[in-house]
């Protein structure tokens, strides 16, 4: 059994050092930046782009929050695209206020293809935008959001994440969950990494795209995350994404825990197809660039689903000592506990630092704490599941909470803490 001691060390070291190596960048989001120095000054004319699918119960809310922008009325336009709309979605945004393309294929549903769809047909008219921005049809948005924009613009950046916030995370335990982890991913993960100089990722919701970057391929996604895809090709070309904390769009979260596993399966098996397409371009990158950016890209496509089975491995093994009698009851007790316990105790403790350091309200979100383990674990059965069966097919998340951006502000006691 001298093997299987061997492989536990080796597989104990592997995930040792992955997360070191994580908690150490993570606290570079709590390092103080001075902010960037303009390269240009001035106003840049703006594309607001919204894919929506049946989505005539909230598009407006964000049409309406688009509208009271603090920048330039004439300097953005906003533009629905309605993708097999079988519901009044298309109607409802023109009469918000909105420029509406109606796009129907049954072959291909996904976001990726509508954007690719629709920014064809602006680069053939030579449409004359310098950026656009892309949001879900459930989102609202801050009034400074295209201002804070055109300033990373101005200062350079051409691909930008904005502050992807939640308008209702207490709604249930589930909305509670995506809450937490997202202002986790925000400070320990985006943050951090735009602090010192590597790269964060897109969200899929509320980016920035200089128009320039996507001329003349176009939207080229095919994943069941365009946003990831999007990001890591261009993290192999060595080209950074930005921050950006300024620019906050709420977004609204499942609040029943049958659609979040939906969603967040979509998700997984998206991921899955990513580290098929992509980690070996990344590995490439990273041995040809010899840069902490190309190398941190690769890691990020082996974190999630790989890190996920070494651990298994790694559990399993423990279980085949026991079984061969290398191991008594307590060693296996107390080694399962290692690992289990952090999964199940850590997402709170850092749930809780991100919420003191962001002065979010911790009260309102008491039982979202105490329930997050359980969201984060259903995430692990998520990935489990996903390793042996994956729906590659799009399913709609149904969106129905009437939401308008004054209710948020109003209601809103969150601080969120700027970077410089």
């Amino acid at each position: 059994m001298d093997y299987l001691y061997i492989l536990r060390e080796a597989l104990v070291w592997t995930i040792t050092i992955f997360w070191l190596y994580q908690i150490m960048i993570s606290l570079c989001s709590l390092v103080k930046i001075k902010d960037k120095p303009l390269k240009v000054n001035k106003n840049h004319r703006f594309m607001a782009i919204i894919p929506a699918h049946n989505e005539e119960a909230v598009v407006a809310n964000l049409v309406e929050s688009l509208k009271k922008q603090n920048y330039d009325k004439k300097l953005y336009d906003i533009y629905v695209i309605a993708d097999n709309c079988t519901d009044n979605t298309a109607n409802v945004a023109r009469e918000a206020g909105a420029i509406v393309y109606e796009r129907f294929d049954e072959t291909k549903k996904t976001k990726g293809y509508a954007l690719n769809w629709f920014l064809k047909q602006k680069m053939e008219e030579e449409a004359p935008y310098d950026a656009f921005f892309v949001f879900d049809a459930d989102n609202i948005v801050h009034p400074d959001f295209i201002k804070n924009m055109n300033k990373k613009l101005c200062q350079g950046e051409d691909v930008v994440q904005g502050y992807r916030d939640i308008k209702n995370p207490t709604d249930s335990w589930i909305t509670a969950g995506y809450a937490i982890f997202y202002w986790t991913m925000h400070r320990f993960y985006h943050l951090a990494r735009y602090n010192i100089g590597l790269s964060p990722l897109l969200n899929g919701t509320g980016f920035m795209v200089k128009f320039d970057v996507v001329k003349p391929q176009g939207w080229d996604t095919v994943t069941l995350t365009e946003d990831i895809e999007f990001s890591l090709q261009r993290i192999i070309k060595g080209k950074r994404l930005g921050w950006a904390t300024d620019a906050i769009v709420y977004d609204e979260q499942p609040v029943g825990f049958k659609q979040s596993w939906s969603q967040r399966s979509r998700w997984t098996v998206g991921h899955i197809q990513c580290i098929k397409e992509y980690t070996k371009q990344l590995a490439i990158a990273a041995k040809e660039n010899k840069t902490m950016m190309n190398f941190d890209g690769f890691l990020y496509i082996i974190g999630s689903i790989p890190m996920f089975i070494i651990t298994l491995v790694l559990l399993a093994t423990n279980f085949l000592m026991y079984a061969g009698s290398v191991m008594t009851e307590t060693e296996l007790f107390i080694n399962v506990l290692r690992y289990l316990v952090p999964t199940f105790l850590l997402p709170i403790v850092t749930a809780l630092i991100v919420m003191v350091l962001d002065r979010r309200p911790i009260k309102p979100m008491a039982k979202g704490l105490a329930c997050y383990p359980l969201f984060m674990g259903s995430w692990l059965l998520i990935n489990f599941k996903c390793l042996f069966k994956r729906e590659t097919n799009w399913e709609k998340i149904n969106h129905v909470r009437n939401i308008k951006i004054g209710d948020v502000q109003e209601s809103s006691k969150v601080e969120v803490v700027e970077k410089i």
